[in-house]
């Protein structure tokens, strides 16, 4: 009987032996969590048996089980490393069309070349539905969906309207060169720059040229320029003609154009479909005896928003940010937990399961209802503490010698039966 006692204690041992070697192995694992392997005594008795004469069987392993203590955090630089400080899981499902969902404490999340956002697993974070405000629609396991990132946002709005205030150098004199011709500086005096978009949105320069036609005279105490644009490389005519005049009278005052003057339609080499927009020189447009300058520039057009960046808030409010200034909400992160925990079915990678030992999953939201807080740029590392498990590593192989000593003695007492000699 003591072969099996002592067996049962060098099968339990190297069981334990077995945990605490798998809880080393992953102390670099992000979002692990450390097994404790737990013994129980094995008695068999009758009613005929006295208590005081009875003597145990061995031992058994009674579970393994886990230890959902946090893990250490660490900061990152991505924000879509996502950390739960105190209780929950996140929501991960392993296929996008999956009805399975899984649970991890790993929230190192990437965006895959679908622009859904995934963890190293290819596993995909489930959110809850919001509108525009942020505020959730929809609850539940059935109505979350998979996080995906907009690569766009908004539609594109062509300029239709350009105003501009500057001031021209009344000192400034009359170019050389009599022929306009926008790769000579020498044949006009200043030039400037605004931003304007086409019919699809693509994000185009339009330069206007300043050039000085005449100064007062004797006659006529006002001075006149000549405007010419372009739109990258397509000149703008008004009426057919290739320039605008613009006169300021002897104060520096803006006689004409007080008003806006439509540009004809045009064609960029980027859009399909034709273009106009009205231009209109500020109020306080002025020439002065002072340094050409734009004092202000404004067009309506509007390109579609590339998406630039993306965060998430301490309520798991996942938005992304765009190129064209717009900001939207694209969901609230699932978060789930459970009666028990420690019935949770391992499946590897970091990942759980649900059973019946562990309850049916209790969905939330970071921060209420007894949910742990959202961290962004943050990841749980493994809770494993080395020089726990080492010291763990030498009690229990302490515990296999004695159980290998007791078997060996066993063997000893039974030879020694053997060799005896009537």
């Amino acid at each position: 009987m003591s072969f099996y006692t002592s067996l049962s204690g060098l099968q339990a041992s190297q069981t334990e032996m077995a945990t605490i070697s798998h809880n080393l192995a992953n102390v670099a694992t992000n979002g692990f969590k450390k097994s404790r392997t737990e013994f129980a005594d094995v008695i068999a008795s009758s009613v005929s048996l006295n208590p005081a004469q009875q003597v145990g069987s061995g031992t058994v392993v009674k579970a393994n089980r886990q230890q959902f203590g946090q893990g250490n955090l660490i900061q990152s630089a991505n924000t879509l490393d996502l950390a739960i400080s105190g209780d929950g899981f996140f929501a991960v499902k392993p296929e996008l069309e999956s009805a399975r969902v899984d649970y991890t404490r790993n929230g190192g999340f990437l965006v895959d070349a679908d622009r859904y956002v995934v963890d190293s697993q290819g596993g995909h974070l489930q959110v809850y539905p919001v509108d525009g405000s942020g505020a959730v629609v929809a609850t539940g396991l059935d109505a979350a969906i998979s996080l995906q990132l907009p690569a766009t946002s908004g539609t594109a709005v062509p300029t239709k309207n350009v105003a501009m205030s500057l001031n021209l150098n009344a000192n400034a004199a009359v170019p050389s060169t009599a022929t306009f011709d926008r790769f000579d500086p020498t044949s006009y005096n200043q030039s400037a720059q605004t931003t304007v978009y086409d019919t699809n949105g693509n994000a185009l320069t339009l330069t206007n040229y300043f050039k000085r036609a005449t100064t007062p005279t004797g006659t006529d105490p006002n001075s006149t320029w000549q405007v010419y644009s372009f739109v990258g490389d397509k000149q703008l005519t008004v009426g057919s003609q290739p320039s605008v005049t613009a006169t300021f009278d002897p104060s520096g005052a803006l006689v004409s154009p007080t008003s806006a003057f439509n540009f004809d339609q045009f064609t960029t080499a980027g859009s399909t479909s034709p273009q106009q927009f009205a231009f209109q020189f500020g109020v306080d447009s002025t020439q002065l005896a002072q340094p050409f300058n734009v004092s202000s520039r404004s067009q309506d057009g509007k390109a579609v928003g590339q998406i630039q960046g993306v965060s998430v808030d301490e309520r798991g409010i996942v938005k992304a940010s765009f190129s064209n200034g717009d900001t939207q909400a694209l969901g609230q992160v699932v978060l789930a937990n459970f009666s028990n925990p420690e019935g949770l079915r391992q499946l590897g990678s970091s990942y759980w399961q649900a059973t019946g030992i562990s309850g049916e999953a209790k969905l939330g939201s970071a921060g209420v209802n007894g949910f742990g807080n959202l961290m962004s740029g943050t990841i749980e590392r493994s809770n494993v503490d080395i020089t726990e498990e080492l010291v763990n590593l030498i009690a229990a192989q302490r515990d296999f010698q004695a159980n290998a000593k007791a078997l060996d003695t066993a063997s000893q007492i039974s030879q020694t039966i053997f060799n005896i000699r009537s």
